[in-house]
Order: C-alpha cells, then sequence, then structure tokens
C-alpha cells in the first residue's frame, strides 16, 4: 500500500495516511539511508516511516515527489517545513474571543490559529455545534435566549495549546411593531381568565392600591356603527349579576363614535362614556388607557362621584372628561375571572367590520401618573423597558404563531387563542 502524504491548507499540518490509519502531523524530517526514505516526527522522537521505496509515498493525486530517493526526500523537507511549525512554536488563537448574535439568529464561527494542529471546544451551549468535516467551525443558536455564553475553545499542537473562552453575548431584538389582530363579526380572542385574577381581580369593595390596575391598547375602528362593539371583556360568566369590566365601542356614527367603559354588573355598575366622536374613524388608530385606584366603587348615592373618580380615561395620551351614569350607586362585590375575552362579551357583542386591536397590556396598578411615557407620543415601542412593565402584554400578532397570541408581560403565562379566525387575521396595519 502506498503512503500518502500531503499538505492540509485547512488545516495547516501535514495529512498522512498508510496501512495504520490517516492522521494529521507536524514537525516532520525526511532522510534516505540506503536508497530508502524514512520521515521522522521530530515532536514525539520516532519514525512514522522506515526504509521505504519512494515510489511507495506518494501526495494527494497519486504522484510520487521525484524520480529518485533524493529528490523525493528533498521535496518532502521542503513541504515539511511550510505546515505547522518545525521550531517548537506554540499554537496562537487568531479568531476573535468576543461574538454578538440578536435572539433568532443563527452562529457562523470559526476557530483559527497560527500553528494549529488540532481544535477542541467545551462548554458549547445547546443548540450549537460543530459542522461536520471541521471541527474549528461552530454553528446554530437560533434558539438561545438572550444573555451571555462562555465557550471554552483549544488550538491543539505537539508543542501545547492555547485555551482560550470565547464570550457569546445574545441580546433582545430590536421592538418592531409589525402586526396586529383584525377582527369581524363572531371573531374573538380568548385566555384563562383566572390568570388575571390577581392582577384585575379583587375580594371586596376595592381595598386600595392592591386592587388597582390599568389597561392600555391601541385600537382602530372598523365601519359598523352597531353600537354594542365588546373591546375587552374580563370577570363573571354572569353579566346580570357578577362583577365584571367591559371596554365597548358604540360605533362609527357622528353621534357617537364613543368608548364605553361599565365596571360591575348589569343591575349595579357605573358607567363612564368617552366624548361623543373622541373615537377616530376607520382610517386612524388611537392610543387608549383606562385606570383604576383600587377605591371603593358603591354604593351610597352621597359617594357617587367619588366612585367615578376611581377611573380615569385617556385617548392619545390626554385625560378624557367622562359621561357618567351608575346602576343602584356603583358595585361593591368582589372580582375574579371566569371569562377572558378581546372581541367578545359573555355572548355576541362582538367587534365588526375590520375593527383591529394591537398592543394589549394590562398592569397591576394604577399608571395615571406615567400617562405619557406609555402613549410614548404615539409610538408603540417596547413595553418591558418601562419602570413598570405591564404583568400581562399581547404583542397581538408580532412574535405569534396562529392561532396564539403569547402573553409578553412581567407575570406572562395568559396565551391568547383566536377563535373563528384565520391567520390572515394576524394584518400588518399598525399605529
Amino acid at each position: 500500500m502506498s503512503i500518502k502524504i500531503y499538505k492540509d491548507d485547512s488545516a495547516n499540518a501535514i495529512f498522512v495516511e498508510d496501512a495504520n490509519g490517516a492522521q494529521f502531523i507536524n514537525a516532520l524530517h525526511a532522510s534516505v539511508t540506503d536508497g530508502l526514505v524514512s520521515i521522522e516526527d521530530l515532536a514525539k522522537g520516532f519514525d512514522i516511516v522506515t526504509g521505504q521505496d519512494h515510489n511507495e509515498i506518494v501526495d494527494e493525486n497519486d504522484e510520487t515527489y521525484g524520480a529518485d530517493a533524493i529528490t523525493a526526500c528533498n521535496t518532502l523537507n521542503t513541504l515539511f517545513q511550510s505546515a505547522g511549525s518545525s521550531n517548537g512554536e506554540l499554537p496562537v488563537v487568531t479568531s476573535n474571543l468576543a461574538i454578538s448574535l440578536v435572539e433568532g439568529e443563527t452562529l457562523n464561527y470559526e476557530l483559527t490559529a497560527d500553528y494549529g494542529v488540532a481544535y477542541e471546544w467545551t462548554s458549547l451551549p445547546l443548540g450549537v455545534s460543530t459542522v461536520e468535516g471541521n471541527s474549528r467551525k461552530l454553528v446554530g443558536g437560533s434558539s438561545l435566549s438572550a444573555g451571555t455564553y462562555n465557550i471554552g475553545m483549544k488550538a491543539i499542537n505537539y508543542y501545547g495549546e492555547d485555551d482560550e473562552t470565547l464570550v457569546l453575548t445574545v441580546s433582545i431584538p430590536p421592538f418592531a411593531n409589525t402586526k396586529s389582530i383584525k377582527f369581524n363579526n363572531n371573531d374573538y380572542l380568548g385566555a384563562n381568565a383566572a390568570l388575571l385574577d390577581a392582577t384585575l381581580g379583587r375580594t371586596g369593595n376595592g381595598s386600595g392600591s392592591s386592587d388597582a390596575w390599568s389597561i392600555a391598547f391601541w385600537f382602530k375602528a372598523g365601519t359598523s356603527n352597531n353600537q354594542n362593539q365588546t373591546i375587552f371583556y374580563f370577570g363573571s360568566n354572569d353579566v346580570a349579576n357578577g362583577n365584571h369590566l367591559i371596554f365597548t365601542y358604540n360605533g362609527d356614527n357622528g353621534s357617537r363614535r364613543q368608548i364605553n367603559f361599565r365596571y360591575g354588573s348589569n343591575n349595579n355598575h357605573l358607567t363612564l362614556k368617552a366624548p361623543v366622536g373622541s373615537v377616530a374613524s376607520a382610517d386612524g388608530w388611537q392610543h387608549v388607557m383606562f385606570t383604576y385606584d383600587g377605591g371603593t366603587t358603591g354604593a351610597s348615592s352621597g359617594s357617587i362621584n367619588q366612585y367615578y373618580s376611581r377611573f380615569n380615561m385617556f385617548i392619545n395620551g390626554v385625560q378624557q372628561t367622562t359621561v357618567n351614569s351608575h346602576g343602584n350607586y356603583g358595585n361593591t362585590t368582589a372580582l375574579s375571572g371566569q371569562n377572558l375575552r378581546v372581541g367578545r362579551y359573555s355572548a355576541g357583542n362582538y367587534m365588526r367590520n375590520d375593527c383591529k386591536v394591537d398592543e394589549l397590556a394590562i398592569f397591576d396598578s394604577d399608571q395615571t401618573a406615567n400617562i405619557s411615557d406609555i402613549y410614548n407620543s404615539g409610538t408603540p415601542f417596547d413595553l418591558s423597558t418601562l419602570t413598570t412593565a405591564p404583568k400581562h402584554w399581547w404583542r397581538m400578532g408580532d412574535g405569534d404563531t396562529y392561532p396564539n397570541l403569547v402573553d409578553s408581560g412581567d407575570t406572562g403565562g395568559a396565551t391568547m387563542v383566536m377563535y373563528n379566525m384565520t391567520v390572515a387575521d394576524i394584518v400588518t396595519d399598525t399605529p
């Protein structure tokens, strides 16, 4: 069997293949004795080829290295001197020791080193691996969460090794608002309402700041003039007697175009209506925020104005002067989640004719003082960067996979499901 010897430029080492297998070696020296060629591994001090006819030593193309042993010996030594190190140099890593990715991006990194012959990796994060046939190259990483990952790496030759740490930093992608959810009659979103009890619920007639909340969203009205279009609903299944909160849009009609808010039940409630015409017609997005300070909401006629004052309504960052009414001087009961819906009341009252909702966020505190930060001059932004981030936050399409809309809030977990809808209802119309 011939002995195949040639320089592998990618490894900067000599490739040797004989009856014992294949290997990469550096620091070699050829000599001739009695017309036969021997090759010594200088690093280990023994021959890897002894007394071989020069015609049996070939390159990668199965060509000999010369017409005689002397010529072959000199050609081989020239080749050996151009690879690795024949002077005892240690390997030195030359590739970058710090790289960065954004969540979802794929890694493409190659370890390079002077005088390197072999390469090793340690502490590879889950989802990062070497390329088959090229142990110096790393790929993968698209599943990595934001954070810093320290990856051990080594370049090795017969004289030693260079042991380094590759610092991989994965960052959160820049915020982008590119999607919203479109609603027509019978379309709605639903989630496990009990998961919001700690945020929107209460155990009695309002105990103060611990029961406070704020709800913010972007809304684009459709063309229907229906007066009972539910935007958001949370609370009891028993709407006649059970406590719940509901926001409705009362239709594209010049004498209305309002958002209404009701807290309580059909029989015992507080109702606050935005001014007539305060909602733009179907060609405009508006930011809406409601706040509740957590105080009492009924049941004395002499305190009705105080009950109304527990709530504030903002449209495009401006506090609204509401038209207020009540049923039996408000509601004194506890509130817990049996239904959580966007676009539907307990039954019916759907949003219609291409109404759209985006960036729905719920806070577990009264954010009245921070309305300017949340409205952000009319530009949606990463709400997690606020000093008080929302407990629940649905991006309404961004980062979502139909039919599920992920809860990106601090508490999270309340995935919204799209009912009677298709993937086409995730649209690119945004504020």
